[in-house]
This record gives structure tokens, C-alpha cells and sequence, in this order.
């Protein structure tokens, strides 16, 4: 069986992963209580005393608004952790995946794939694109980069993704203003575990996009969750990209993500997400 050691084995995307394959693969998580991926010494000390085929670096600084304000943490756990770790994992001669985002496109000329150009616009975007860098497989070594987009679940206690963060104000009978004239592509967490199944079982030292089949504003978005699962859409109003950033850290514009190289596990639309989700639930 293959042993994969992971970092955010406990958040969003990492804890639902470990749900769905734990009988597939053996995981050996990484907490950041027993490992902090900041500090070079503790993660050789760590590595050196565990045995594993294959590294899946999750664990992220991922507030977006909070990393215009806390930069250098940003980017010491985004790029200085990602090299602390990859470098490890490399010395091992073990294989490296790094979970990226779709927020290192820019965000104004979509759709893009695997071998679009990033473009960041904000601080979170760059760190993490720094991080793409130091794995790219473009160097020779072997690494994987994996983006993935808007990832959303059916429950998850400790962090609300943005499919129950609006199902629960809707919930609360709280209006909303949403964009009319921007793109996300919402992806359920299930499908990227899959996804990702396929990936350890068939590593290439490559970059893949593993999203949603749909990309839609963020108001349509929220109109099929009202629909789904019954709720008041009167509550959701319109708002424009313009007007919603304002103030705020820039967010893509257009991020219609899509892939040229998955052929291998179809991913769901959003409205089939949704539906999922209400037999789960």
C-alpha cells in the first residue's frame, strides 16, 4: 500500500481526502503541532523519522483578505515552508505533490489550463505561485502541481467553505449582494479526492488542473444553492466585481479553470455537486 505523509491532513481538502482513501493508501499526517513546516531543523528531524513513498503538501496560509495585511506570514508558510518541505522530500528521493490554486491566474483573459501563464494579482495568489515555482517541474526534479479551485463539501466543522458560508445566510434569512459580472469554478472536495487517487497511483512530475466542469458568477452560484435546497432566493441581490472589491484584496475576475489533461476522473458541475451534497446531508 502506498504511504503517502501529508501536511493539512486536518483542514477542508485534506481532513475529506484521508475519509475517502483511507482504505486505498496509508496516510501519515503532519500536523503543524508536530511539524511546522517554517522551521527547516523540525521538519529534517520529523522526515528523517518517518517512512513514506509520497509527500502531499496541503497546508496553507489561505486567508485571502488577512494575507494583504500579515505578507511576510503569507509568504513564510506559502513559499519558505513549501521549499523547507520539498527540498526534505527531495534528498529522500521521494515524490513531491503541491496543492495549488486557481487564483495565480489573473483572471482577465480565461478559460485557463495547465500551461496558461500565471499572472498573481494579490499577495495569497503570489505566495502561492512562489510556491509552483519552487516545484516546477520545469527544474527536473520530481514534483507535481495540482490547482484546484473554490473547493466545497457537504460539513466541515472547523471552516466554512463558500457553498455553507452562503447556504447558512440564506439559512439565517440574511440578504445578500452578490456578483453578476465575474466567473468561479466551484469544485466539490469528493471529485478532487478522486482525482487525486488517480494521481498517487499514476505520478507524472507535471502540472494538473483537477476543477468543477462549471464555471458561473457568484450569484448564480448562490441561486442554485437556493434552489437546491430550498431557500429564499428574494434574499440575493446583485452586485458588480467593481463594486464588491472595492476596498478589498483583488480577487480573478474571470476564473473559468479548466483542464486539457483530466481524462481520467469526470468532475462534477456545480449543480451535480449540489445535488450530492443533498444526499449526503
Amino acid at each position: 500500500m502506498l504511504k503517502i505523509a501529508l501536511t493539512g491532513a486536518d483542514g477542508l481538502v485534506g481532513s475529506r481526502i484521508i475519509e475517502l482513501l483511507n482504505n486505498d493508501f496509508h496516510f501519515i499526517p503532519l500536523p503543524q503541532v508536530k511539524m511546522d513546516i517554517t522551521n527547516i531543523e523540525q521538519v529534517k528531524n520529523v522526515m528523517d523519522g518517518i517512512d513514506f513513498d509520497l509527500f502531499l503538501h496541503l497546508a496553507a496560509y489561505t486567508n485571502v483578505p488577512g494575507a494583504e495585511i500579515n505578507k511576510e506570514l503569507c509568504f513564510k508558510i506559502n513559499r519558505d515552508g513549501t521549499r523547507n518541505i520539498f527540498d526534505t522530500v527531495v534528498n529522500k528521493g521521494k515524490k513531491f505533490i503541491y496543492i495549488s490554486t486557481d487564483f495565480v491566474f489573473d483572471g482577465t483573459n480565461p478559460p485557463y489550463f495547465e500551461d496558461s501563464a500565471p499572472n498573481p494579482i494579490a499577495v495569497y495568489a503570489s505566495s502561492k505561485y512562489e510556491g509552483e515555482k519552487i516545484v516546477n517541474p520545469l527544474t527536473g526534479k520530481k514534483a507535481m502541481t495540482v490547482r484546484i479551485a473554490y473547493p466545497y463539501r457537504a460539513s466541515f466543522e472547523i471552516k466554512k467553505d463558500f457553498f455553507r458560508t452562503f447556504k447558512s445566510y440564506l439559512e439565517q434569512k440574511k440578504p445578500l449582494k452578490m456578483i453578476t459580472d465575474s466567473l468561479m469554478t466551484p469544485t466539490f472536495i469528493d471529485d478532487i479526492a478522486y482525482g487525486l487517487k488517480h494521481l498517487f497511483n499514476n505520478f507524472s512530475p507535471e502540472i494538473y488542473h483537477l476543477v468543477g466542469t462549471q464555471s458561473l458568477s457568484p450569484y448564480d452560484a448562490v441561486i442554485k444553492i437556493a434552489d437546491t435546497f430550498g431557500l429564499d432566493k428574494s434574499l440575493i441581490g446583485k452586485t458588480t466585481y467593481q463594486e464588491y472589491i472595492k476596498d478589498k484584496a483583488a480577487l480573478p475576475k474571470l476564473a473559468n479553470i479548466r483542464s486539457k489533461k483530466n481524462n481520467f476522473y469526470e468532475m462534477k458541475t456545480f449543480q451535480q455537486g449540489l445535488e450530492e451534497i443533498k444526499k449526503q446531508l
